[in-house]
């Protein structure tokens, strides 16, 4: 099973703190702009939650994903509180993206898109990889539907 890059955590604990921090700050004008007797140390204990909750979820999430690549299909798994397996037959794969947003190239990751045939919303990602493992996947896969396309769908 293929792991992603230890430097994707970075990026999801940096996005817990985010929002911890967004929803500190929106609480924190709350209890400022409210009527009602709300503690004042309320914020920072909602932050705080929020901040320990996310950076564990995220540490949790890193530990959770993986994904191989069969011969006959891309096997996914993740998920913390819903586990989730996902298997795509190659015979189902349309086109193969390799993506880097603006966080992504900060933090020196990509990630690898899969469009499937089929039902609505079926398409998987595969974040968390170094542009070269994105790029070098994306070919893979490439190669893996133009040849499973002479096979019959599941």
């Amino acid at each position: 099973m293929n792991r992603l890059h230890p430097r994707i955590r970075l990026l999801w604990v940096a996005r817990a703190v985010v929002f911890a921090l967004l929803v500190g700050g929106v609480a924190a004008a709350g209890v400022l702009f409210t009527p009602l007797p709300i503690p004042t140390f309320a914020p920072v204990v909602i932050s705080f939650v929020l901040l320990v909750g996310g950076v564990g979820y995220a540490l949790l999430r890193y530990r959770a994903w993986g994904y191989e690549v069969r011969d006959d299909s891309l096997y996914l798994q993740r998920g913390v509180l819903t586990k989730v397996y996902t298997v795509v037959p190659y015979v189902r794969v349309q086109h193969v993206d390799s993506a880097r947003g603006p966080l992504e190239r900060l933090a020196g990751l990509a990630s690898t898109i899969v469009y499937t045939a089929g039902s609505r919303g079926a398409d998987v990602s595969i974040p968390g990889l170094t542009p070269e493992g994105a790029e070098d996947l994306q070919d893979r896969l490439k190669r893996l539907a133009i040849r499973a396309e002479g096979d019959d769908a599941v």
